[in-house]
C-alpha cells in the first residue's frame, strides 16, 4: 500500500515536458525553414533567421530536458523520465549542429569563392551572375586558408579527362548548366541538403604536356561566407576524379 501511494504521489517534472515541447518545436521550425526556403516562400535571409531561432530553441530544450532528467532520475521524487529522455535525444543533434555551424563561421575566412587557380581562374559564362573571381585580398585569404588547393594533372588525353570529369559531376547529382567539350568547360550548381542553397561550380579541363590539367572553381551564390564548404567540395571532387582516372 505504501509503495503504491508513493508512486502515485510523485509530481510530474514540468521541465521534462517543456523541454520535449521546445525540442519538437525547434525541429518543426527547422523543417519548415528548409521547405519554405527551397520553395521560395520567403527570402533566404528570413530562412536563416528562422534557423537561428530553431537553434536557440534546441539549446533551451536541451537545458530543460537535462533538468528534467535530473528531477526524474531513478529514486527521485518526480515523474517524466520518457519525455525528458526524448527531449534530450531530439534537441542534442540540433544543438550540436548549431555549435558546428557557429564554429565553422568563426574558423574559416570570410570568403565564398574558391579556385584551384587564383592567377587564371576558370570563368563562369552561363551562370545568372557570371562575376569574376575576386582576387586580391580574397585570393590571399584563400591561399593562407587552403594552401593545398591546386590543379589536378592527369596522365590521359584531355578529351578523356573531360568525359571523366563530366561523368563525376553527373554522378554527384549536380545540375548541369553548361557542358562545352571544345572548351573543356563544365558549369553546374550543387544544392545544400537542408536549405537548398545553390553553389556554382565550374570545371575546366585543358591539355597540358601530353596529359590534362583540371581546375575547379566553386562559389556560393548567396551570402558572403561559405564556412569552408566550397574548398571541401573541390577537394572531394578532385580526389574522386583522381581515383577514377587511376582505374
Amino acid at each position: 500500500m505504501n509503495d503504491t501511494f508513493g508512486a502515485s504521489d510523485k509530481r510530474f517534472s514540468w521541465p521534462a515536458l517543456l523541454g520535449l515541447i521546445a525540442a519538437a518545436s525547434a525541429i518543426g521550425a527547422l523543417v519548415a525553414e528548409g521547405i519554405g526556403t527551397r520553395q521560395a516562400w520567403w527570402h533566404f535571409s528570413r530562412g536563416i533567421t528562422i534557423a537561428e531561432w530553431a537553434a536557440y530553441g534546441a539549446g533551451l530544450a536541451l537545458v530543460l530536458s537535462l533538468i528534467g532528467l535530473i528531477q526524474v532520475w531513478p529514486g527521485a521524487r518526480r515523474r517524466g523520465f520518457v519525455p525528458a529522455t526524448l527531449g534530450v535525444l531530439l534537441a542534442l543533434p540540433l544543438a550540436v549542429m548549431a555549435v558546428q555551424w557557429e564554429y565553422a563561421a568563426r574558423s574559416y575566412p570570410p570568403i565564398n569563392d574558391i579556385s584551384t587557380d587564383i592567377e587564371d581562374p576558370p570563368v563562369f559564362w552561363d551562370m545568372p551572375t557570371p562575376t569574376d573571381y575576386p582576387g586580391g585580398e580574397k585570393a590571399e585569404l584563400q591561399r593562407a586558408a587552403y594552401p593545398d588547393l591546386a590543379p589536378l594533372v592527369l596522365a590521359m588525353p584531355a578529351d578523356k579527362a573531360f568525359a571523366a570529369a563530366l561523368a563525376l559531376v553527373e554522378s554527384r547529382g549536380w545540375e548541369i548548366v553548361a557542358k562545352v567539350p571544345e572548351e573543356g568547360r563544365i558549369e553546374a550548381t550543387a544544392s545544400s541538403r537542408l536549405f537548398g542553397f545553390k553553389d556554382e561550380v565550374i570545371v575546366r579541363v585543358v591539355a597540358e604536356n601530353g596529359g590534362a590539367k583540371v581546375d575547379v572553381r566553386s562559389r556560393s551564390r548567396l551570402g558572403l561566407i561559405d564556412r569552408g564548404v566550397n574548398a571541401k567540395r573541390i577537394r572531394a571532387y578532385l580526389a574522386d576524379l583522381k581515383r577514377r582516372a587511376a582505374t
